[in-house]
């Protein structure tokens, strides 16, 4: 969503890369393509001047590092200031030490992603913090809203609120709350409904469920991709329910997102969570330290290793790592780790949290990408067992063998078996010499 803003900023930095000293004039000149650029990215433009106005203060102030260059301050400040900007004084954790249910109420204009965040938000409640929630269907308006709510449920082995167009979503939460009670369940998600745009009707429905219920958490859905209109909706919420907390959908878009950088500062309400994906697992917690580092190019290393953690155990990656140091990494394995970068995501949102790596992004053809990892899994699968764990005993006509069952050609085999062996000798060096035995290949 931010190569854009990405790509802009980087070019107002690169024309004082490299200077010793930085007049007033550059820091000027600098800042005031960082306002062009944030403005293009749909950021609020109340916003953008004061974050400019804030960072030429402290660049002309004690602020400024000494350690740093030039140019490295200026990045610097401005990355701060981002994190200031989006974080705020209040925090964005979700606070799990109330008494039994926490409820959470989800409110946003249809569209918005609602009811597929209301599992999203289960699932990740359920996995990463151990809690038994109840997703609770409060959208009586729209039947499909109910059906999808429970489908989702039943897939993710959730348990769901049995409710129905029929009833009245103030007794449906109520009931809902009891129920929750009753079975012992220790956080209940409402799904409430939503309109197109913000009217009286849907205000004083929300109004009547707060005041019946008491939620913990009032968290909007709001649709990044809205732009400078989702800003406007998020006020309207606020003004009327006093929301606790926002959740941006969508930020895996094409969209510019500056609606996401400056939401925070233009309704005092933390970002709490993020939609990245439209996988159940797709809703991250949000940190704005490492969102101001992929906006600036410098990767989340961290959200990198949370995702590998969640997919490697600490006893595969050491089984890996005694493979790799005896030589006897296999094809299997190489499968599986592909299997695993699968799982982490998408090609082109990995490469987005390698440091160095944002330019790159860009260039990156995802459908390509796909049907390359396709490729590469349908050849080692037509292997038999022997040849994956050996791919030396890979002579001509188990080539050709393998070139036919996989759908692809013997110079296709050939060019996976050659990539496989420079890979195996490159991870053979790293785990037993480190990074510096490398040069040992360039000899």
């Amino acid at each position: 969503m931010f190569a854009n803003l990405q790509s802009k900023l980087d070019n107002a930095f690169k024309k004082i890369r490299g200077r010793g000293v930085l007049s007033p004039k550059d820091i000027e000149d600098t800042l005031k393509e960082v306002r062009v650029a944030l403005l293009e990215a749909d950021v609020n433009f109340k916003v953008a001047k004061e974050f400019c106005a804030k960072i030429a203060d402290k660049a002309q102030g004690e602020d400024v590092l000494k350690s740093l260059t030039p140019d490295q301050t200026i990045i610097k400040l401005v990355h701060d200031e981002l994190v200031t900007m989006m974080k705020g004084d209040s925090s964005n954790e979700l606070d799990l030490k109330v008494s039994p249910p926490l409820i959470i109420m989800l409110v946003g204009l249809q569209g918005s992603g609602k009811t597929t965040t209301a599992a999203k938000l289960a699932k990740l409640l359920k996995s990463e913090k151990k809690r038994s929630p109840l997703l609770v269907p409060a959208d009586v308006y729209r039947p499909a809203a109910i059906e999808q709510l429970k489908v989702l449920a039943k897939n993710l082995d959730v348990p769901v609120f049995n409710s129905s167009t029929e009833q009245d979503p103030v007794d449906i939460a109520k009931n809902a709350i009891e129920e929750a009670k009753n079975k012992l369940y220790d956080t209940v998600i409402i799904d409430t409904a939503g309109r197109l745009q913000i009217d009286q009707e849907l205000m004083k429905e929300l109004q009547e469920i707060t005041d019946a219920v008491e939620p913990h958490e009032i968290l909007l859905v709001a649709d990044a991709m809205t732009g400078q209109e989702s800003v406007t909706v998020a006020k309207g919420f606020d003004e009327a329910l006093e929301i606790d907390g926002l959740i941006l959908t969508k930020l895996d878009g094409d969209a510019r997102g500056g609606a996401a950088l400056s939401m925070r500062a233009v309704t005092g309400r933390p970002i709490k969570f993020i939609g990245v994906s439209e996988k159940t697992d797709g809703l991250e917690v949000f940190y704005p330290d490492r969102l101001a580092s992929r906006i600036l190019g410098m990767g989340d290393v961290l959200s990198l290793i949370e995702k590998a953690s969640k997919e490697v155990s600490i006893e595969d990656s050491m089984n890996l790592h005694k493979k790799m140091k005896k030589g006897d990494f296999s094809l299997d394995d190489f499968l599986n780790q592909l299997k695993t970068v699968k799982k982490m995501g998408s090609i082109t949102s990995l490469a987005g949290m390698i440091p160095g790596m944002n330019k790159m992004v860009d260039k990156i053809d995802p459908e390509k990408a796909e049907k390359e990892m396709k490729r590469v899994e349908a050849i080692i699968h037509s292997m038999t067992k022997r040849e994956r764990a050996n791919h030396a005993i890979l002579d001509g006509s188990r080539r050709k063998r393998i070139a036919k069952g996989s759908g692809t050609s013997v110079e296709e085999v050939n060019r996976l078996i050659k990539q496989f062996s420079e890979m195996k000798k490159f991870m053979s060096k790293i785990s037993k010499g480190g990074i510096g035995s490398l040069m040992n290949l360039f000899k």
